[in-house]
C-alpha cells in the first residue's frame, strides 16, 4: 500500500492550515476517496469511511450556521470523534469557533482552500489516484511519439536508448530511460514516469550519461505520459516467423491492463527510430478506426 503525507498534499494544493497543521507531517493518506459530510453532520454515521479526507463547502457550512451553538458543537463533536485524517474547508469560508474547539480536542487538522468545492475535489481525487496507484518498475525506455506513449522493452544492449535518442533528435520527447515507473491510475490507464534521480538522463554505451534536457532543450523531455503501445525489441532470430501482415492484434499485460504490443526484430541496417514512428502512427490510425492490414485483406477478398 502506498501513502501520501498530508504535508505533501498541503504543499501541492497550497492549503492554509487553520488548526493542527503542525501534525501534518505525521498524517498519512491511504485512499483516493474523499467525502462531503452532509449526512454525517446531520447525525447519520452508517457506512462512513473514516479514512477519507473530509471536504466542507458552502452547503455544509450553511447547514451548520442554521444550528444553535450548542447543537453545532454536539454535531461537530460526534463527527470529529470518528477520527478522519483532516477536514478541508473550501471557498475560504469562515471557520466556526465550535469547529476549532473539537479540532483541538481530537487533534484533527482543519485546512482551507480558496478554490470552489467541486473543482478542488476533482483535482484532489486525480492527484491521489496518481500518488496512491499500484505501480511497478520496468527496465526499458518510455518516449512520446506523435502524442502516443511508447514503452520500448528488450534485453540490455539491444538498442533501446539509441532508438530513444534518435527519436528525440527527430522532435519527439523522452520520458524515461533505463527505469520506467508505471502506475495504474484507472482501470484503463497506465501512467509512466522516470525516477526523480535519473529523470531526463540517458545512457549511451561508448559515450556515457547524457542530459537530454540540456542537450536538446525543454521541448525534448516530458515528466510523464500514458502508455499506449509496447514495442519489444529483440535480436533477429533467423528461424523465427515474424508477423508480416498485422492482422492479429497482440497485447502485453501490465498491472492487469492489456496494452497493444509489437515485436520488432533488430539487425544491422534497420532504422529503428523510423519503425517506432510508423508503429505509433499506425496505432493512432487503428484507434481512429482504420486498419491497413484488414483493408488490404478485404481488398484481396473482393477480387477473389
Amino acid at each position: 500500500m502506498f501513502t501520501v503525507k498530508l504535508s505533501e498534499l498541503m504543499k501541492e494544493f497550497q492549503l492554509e492550515a487553520i488548526c493542527g497543521g503542525e501534525t501534518a507531517g505525521d498524517i498519512e493518506i491511504t485512499t483516493s476517496d474523499v467525502n462531503r459530510p452532509g449526512l454525517q453532520l446531520s447525525g447519520y454515521m452508517e457506512y462512513f469511511g473514516s479514512d477519507r479526507i473530509q471536504i466542507i463547502g458552502k452547503v455544509e457550512m450553511t447547514y451548520l450556521a442554521s444550528l444553535s451553538p450548542q447543537d453545532r458543537h454536539k454535531r461537530l463533536d460526534e463527527f470529529f470523534r470518528t477520527g478522519f485524517p483532516c477536514i478541508v474547508v473550501a471557498r475560504e469560508l469562515e471557520i466556526f469557533e465550535e469547529m476549532m474547539q473539537v479540532s483541538k480536542k481530537y487533534d484533527i487538522p482543519i485546512l482551507r482552500t480558496n478554490d470552489i468545492t467541486s473543482r478542488f475535489m476533482s483535482g484532489l481525487i486525480r492527484y491521489l489516484n496518481v500518488m496512491l496507484a499500484p505501480r511497478i518498475s520496468e527496465h526499458g525506455v518510455l518516449v512520446e511519439v506523435y502524442g502516443e506513449g511508447v514503452l520500448i522493452l528488450g534485453e540490455s544492449g539491444v538498442g533501446k536508448s539509441e532508438t530513444a535518442l534518435e527519436l528525440v533528435k527527430r522532435g519527439h520527447r523522452l520520458i524515461a530511460d533505463d527505469i520506467v515507473e508505471i502506475r495504474r491510475v484507472s482501470d484503463r490507464t497506465l501512467l509512466g514516469s522516470a525516477p526523480e534521480n535519473i529523470r531526463h538522463f540517458i545512457e549511451i554505451r561508448g559515450i556515457g550519461i547524457l542530459d537530454v534536457k540540456n542537450l536538446y532543450g525543454m521541448g525534448s523531455v516530458k515528466l510523464q505520459e500514458n502508455i499506449n503501445l509496447v514495442i519489444m525489441l529483440e535480436l533477429w532470430k533467423e528461424h523465427k516467423i515474424y508477423d508480416r501482415l498485422g492482422l492479429e492484434d497482440q497485447f502485453t499485460d501490465i498491472l492487469g491492463i492489456s496494452v497493444p504490443s509489437l515485436v520488432i526484430p533488430v539487425r544491422p541496417g534497420r532504422n529503428l527510430a523510423i519503425i517506432v514512428e510508423v508503429a505509433a502512427m499506425n496505432h493512432r490510425q487503428k484507434k481512429m478506426g482504420y486498419n491497413a492490414a484488414r483493408a488490404i485483406s478485404e481488398r484481396f477478398l473482393k477480387f477473389d
